[in-house]
């Protein structure tokens, strides 16, 4: 292997229209990636025969559906490099994107995740990124706390990350992201390539996501991390601050809609973190 060797891993499930277009965004690296990795969550589109016929060089694992974090999970732990790029099966990478962040993590050897500003394409026409949206580097743990920080289509990460802290949490079928750069940031700077090499495509009737449960699981998020003991006195307080802010949001939509069931759960979880941890 290479001095720095790198696993593009791509997730699909009934992606055949735009998962050609992320591959060849990988193909077309000025740093190549050594080996990419599409994982085909049961695909019932066709995509595992297109990927044999069209693509005899890239490993292609098929999978029962699972969901992305398991699909992503399985690419990550087939992969044979010491880092794993990560890229959505309906976004595109820049050319010279891998080159780029190879580039920063030379020059800056204690960093194990790197990500990149984003280009958004939204039904094919480009929009302007928010600035609240805009990517940062350094601590970024607050940051993340508030919304999710990183696009996982614009990482380059060490494998080593994923064997300390874990991978994708499998039972999240929302904000899986979320709830890993929390895990990430908490512990680790990032590093950050101010440059827009991650093209985000959205707009697609299957990406299209459920506010509540975002909200949702961001509070899980947060009560996970809350109760792993693993965050310093200022990271619990931050993480506890926003804990307690997003349930009192989305009781406000509980109680709108009658959902009662879901009401005590939400109680419970803001009642038990409602003092500081000690």
């Amino acid at each position: 292997m290479p001095d720095f060797s790198i696993s593009a891993v791509i997730p699909s499930y009934n992606r055949i229209e735009t998962l050609p277009r992320a591959i060849e965004s990988v193909l077309a690296q000025t740093h190549p990636a050594d080996e990419i990795i599409v994982v085909d969550d049961g695909s019932n589109d066709g995509t595992a025969s297109f990927l044999q016929a069209s693509y005899p060089q890239i490993k292609v694992i098929t999978q029962a559906n699972q969901g992305v974090s398991s699909a992503r999970n399985r690419g990550i732990k087939a992969s044979a490099c010491q880092w794993v790029a990560l890229l959505d099966s309906d976004d595109a990478w820049m050319p010279e994107k891998l080159a780029k962040q190879v580039t920063a993590l030379r020059n800056s050897p204690d960093s194990l995740i790197c990500h990149t500003e984003e280009k958004w394409i939204f039904r094919g026409n480009e929009r302007p990124v928010a600035k609240e949206y805009r990517k940062r580097g350094g601590w970024i743990f607050e940051q993340s706390v508030e919304r999710c920080s990183i696009s996982p289509s614009s990482t380059v990460m060490s494998r080593s990350l994923f064997d300390e802290l874990g991978y994708f949490d499998e039972s999240f079928p929302f904000c899986e992201d979320y709830d890993l750069w929390l895990r990430i940031t908490s512990r680790y700077e990032t590093l950050l390539v101010s440059e827009a090499l991650t093209i985000k495509h959205g707009g697609h009737p299957d990406q299209l996501s459920a506010n509540r449960e975002l909200d949702r699981y961001r509070i899980f998020a947060l009560q996970k991390i809350l109760e792993s003991q693993s965050l310093s006195s200022d990271q619990i307080e931050i993480a506890r601050t926003a804990l307690l802010e997003k349930c009192a949001i989305y009781r406000k939509g509980l109680v709108k809609y009658g959902r009662d069931d879901e009401l005590s759960l939400i109680d419970r979880i803001a009642e038990k973190h409602t003092n500081p941890i000690d």
